[in-house]
């Protein structure tokens, strides 16, 4: 199982992401609700795995995930968002996501699109 952070400016996305992970067997090492404390915690923590908003204040999950990739190549990011336009996630993919969840999600979702994507 992987450790994961969760990005998200709501609080009960957060939780909820949480709670799907940790009931599948993962450990959430740190949760952020801006790109600039992701980023940070990404440096200190480290992990596997982060789930990335989209629509967030100060700084947009993209330019998070370009931030993070520049730190870390081999980066693992799920980007999760409402914002449901394919182009939107044809360019998430392309600046370096492993995947695009769109919310609302249903768990078995989250689990089969996590797993994708520490299998890759």
């Amino acid at each position: 199982m992987a450790t994961v952070l969760v990005v998200d400016d709501a609080v009960f996305m957060r939780i909820m992401l949480r709670d799907i992970l940790q009931e599948s067997g993962h450990q959430v090492i740190g949760e952020a609700g801006t790109g600039n404390e992701a980023v940070q915690l990404y440096t200190t923590l480290q992990p596997a795995l982060v789930t990335m908003d989209l629509v967030m204040p100060e700084k947009s999950g993209m330019d998070t995930l370009k931030e993070i990739l520049a730190l870390d190549t081999r980066a693992r990011v799920i980007m999760v968002s409402a914002v449901g336009q394919q182009e939107i996630a044809a360019q998430a993919l392309r600046a370096g996501a492993r995947a695009y969840l769109t919310k609302p999600f249903q768990p078995d979702q989250v689990r089969a699109c996590i797993a994708a994507v520490l299998a890759s």
